[in-house]
């Protein structure tokens, strides 16, 4: 066989080469080791209160301090006493919890009512200095909530409106609004306005494309929306201590600062309502979260 018939032999990779790849490999290796462990402590750290919550929870009231990683004989006792409303602290569970769902949705709705038609009349019906109000209302954010409690307390009290319910999703509804309205403004941008134009031609009234054309198109960010200001008003403490006084008006939240007035704190109790008062907001939050993202970031990138 001559030379020009014999098979080419694949030239060996420089040395330096085989370096460059090796280290490249221990690189991405060390990395995502490093990331693995990282997720681990992270998730170690945001799931041990939940642990210690739930093993109060089934924890007898005479072991509470045994200081054991889990209960020597487990119990759901504290789950039945909250149920039956069998303890001083407790007397008033239902009617409370229904005063929370009653405000979360209230607030929900308003919130969602409000934004929705503000940012319909901002964006799509060019209100003049639409934008400026927009803007503007954002900038109550830069006052902290607590700051304005006072001033809430005398105008509730102005319009008669201390210890109801009312008072509790006007207040929570005015820290929810202005961020909806942003959201769903910015969400709004990425319907075509051809869509209005169409419908005009058709015939179709204002009132007619806010309902039959806006609001389909922004369902994941009234969704998201909606799921936030009703987790805003759910887990609200500060507000509804100061503008509801009766423990028949008192939401759940008050409430459970009522085991913490003694020295002798049923804390398994606490934990049993903690957990049961967690419930339906985890599964809903559940339930949209694929809503949650696309909803909230919407308007974060620009095409």
């Amino acid at each position: 066989m001559s030379a020009a018939q014999a098979p080419a032999r694949a030239m060996p990779a420089p040395a330096s080469a085989v370096r460059s790849s090796g280290s490249y490999t221990f690189r991405r290796v060390f990395a995502e080791t490093g990331n693995i462990i990282l997720a681990v402590v992270i998730l170690v750290w945001t799931l041990l209160p939940l642990y210690h919550m739930l093993m109060l929870s089934v924890t007898p009231l005479d072991e509470t301090f045994a200081g054991r990683f889990w209960p020597v004989t487990p119990t759901l006792e504290n789950y039945r006493t909250v149920f039956a409303q069998d303890h001083f602290f407790l007397q008033n569970f239902w009617q409370q919890l229904g005063n929370s769902i009653l405000v979360a949705v209230a607030t929900m709705v308003m919130v969602l009512v409000v934004a929705s038609l503000a940012s319909f009349a901002i964006g799509r019906l060019k209100l003049r200095f639409g934008h400026i109000i927009s803007n503007t209302a954002l900038l109550t954010y830069l006052i902290p909530a607590a700051f304005v409690a006072v001033p809430f307390y005398v105008v509730m009290a102005q319009y008669h409106l201390l210890n109801t319910l009312w008072a509790l999703v006007f207040a929570m509804s005015t820290f929810a609004i202005p961020y909806a309205i942003w959201v769903l403004r910015q969400y709004s941008e990425n319907v075509p306005f051809e869509l209005d134009e169409a419908a005009k031609v058709d015939g179709a009234t204002p009132w007619q494309i806010f309902y039959l054309v806006y609001i389909p198109l922004l369902r994941p960010a009234l969704i998201a929306i909606g799921t936030y200001s009703l987790l805003l008003a759910w887990n609200e403490y500060l507000y509804a201590f100061l503008l509801l006084s009766t423990e028949k008006q008192h939401t759940i939240p008050v409430a459970m600062g009522y085991f913490l007035v003694t020295d002798d704190s049923p804390w398994g109790l606490l934990m049993a309502t903690a957990i049961i008062y967690s419930l339906p907001p985890a599964a809903l939050y559940y339930s949209v979260r694929k809503y949650m993202v696309s909803g909230l970031t919407a308007g974060a990138t620009k095409t």
